[in-house]
């Protein structure tokens, strides 16, 4: 199993945080702190890579609308790219899909930000 890590790299205009291991209860005070790092360093356009995101459970999903919630606050748009299957699921079946924006790829969220 993958240790929980987020990883970014600016593109453009953009922040790519590639976001790994497990997102569940165990993880949720390791990615929380990451991610208010993310939010709090003021870049504009935050892209999530989730390629990596083994497993996703209603904390994880917790902390994905909570670095949303931020990252909104701050005047930033964060989106999700490379969704894995069963979490792309848990998003439609709770409404959160609604919020997050998706995309199939890094590059097509890079896209819509002039990447």
């Amino acid at each position: 199993m993958a240790d929980p890590a987020v990883e970014t790299i600016t593109a453009g205009r953009c922040l790519i945080a590639r976001v790994s291991g497990e997102m569940d209860y165990l993880t949720e005070p390791v990615f929380r702190p990451q991610f208010k790092e993310l939010t709090a360093r003021g870049d504009r356009f935050i892209v999530l890579d989730l390629s990596g995101v083994s497993f996703c459970d209603s904390a994880g999903l917790n902390v994905l609308l909570g670095v949303w919630r931020q990252a909104n606050a701050g005047g930033a748009v964060l989106v999700l790219a490379c969704v894995p299957e069963p979490l792309r699921q848990i998003l439609e079946m709770t409404g959160a899909s609604q919020v997050l924006r998706v995309f199939a790829t890094v590059t097509d969220a890079e896209a819509v930000f002039g990447g």
